[in-house]
Formats: structure tokens, C-alpha cells, sequence
């Protein structure tokens, strides 16, 4: 039962990169939550679908590196998964500019 933690990342990791990838297969703006479409206004909605993809699916893989890292050590995968998921976020924005 000490895994506990690590399953449920990879699951949760699973359907965010599952999201992502129907966003960037499907290129459709109105799957994004409603407060998100209010505040951004892109030039090609279709393109900045796929770009948001990208970042969140680099997310996805960070929470999934980390839940693979906590089967061995839960603290450490805790630090992965932080460290990470900073990293992929600040990657992203570097991705979704190039809108």
C-alpha cells in the first residue's frame, strides 16, 4: 500500500496527457475551460490549441517522471515531481509564445 501515492499520479498523469492529446488532435479552442477562452484571445485558435498541447503534455510527462521516481522513494518523487512540474512550466511559456 506504500505505492498509493505513485498509482494515482500515474493515473492522473494518464488523463492530463489523454487532454492533451485530444486538444491537439481535435486543434479545438472550445475545449479549453470557459475563464481560459475570456482571458486569451489568440490570433489562430487553432495553432494555440496545439502549442497549449505541447505544455500541458510536458506537464504530464513531469507528474508521470515523478510517480515513477516515487515508487522508489516517495520524498524524492515528491521533489521530482516539483522540480519538474517548475521546469515544464517554465518550458511552456517558451512553448505557447511562439504563437
Amino acid at each position: 500500500m506504500e505505492q498509493n501515492f505513485s498509482i494515482f499520479m500515474f493515473i492522473f498523469a494518464g488523463a492530463v496527457l489523454l487532454y492533451a492529446g485530444i486538444l491537439a488532435v481535435t486543434k479545438d479552442y472550445n475545449m479549453l475551460p470557459y475563464r481560459s477562452r475570456v482571458s486569451v484571445k489568440p490570433k489562430n485558435p487553432k495553432k494555440y490549441a496545439v502549442q497549449l498541447a505541447k505544455a500541458i503534455a510536458l506537464v504530464a510527462v513531469a507528474i508521470a517522471a515523478g510517480a515513477a521516481v516515487s515508487l522508489w522513494n516517495i520524498a524524492a518523487g515528491a521533489v521530482v515531481m516539483i522540480v519538474g512540474v517548475i521546469a515544464a512550466l517554465w518550458a511552456s511559456t517558451k512553448i505557447v509564445k511562439n504563437d
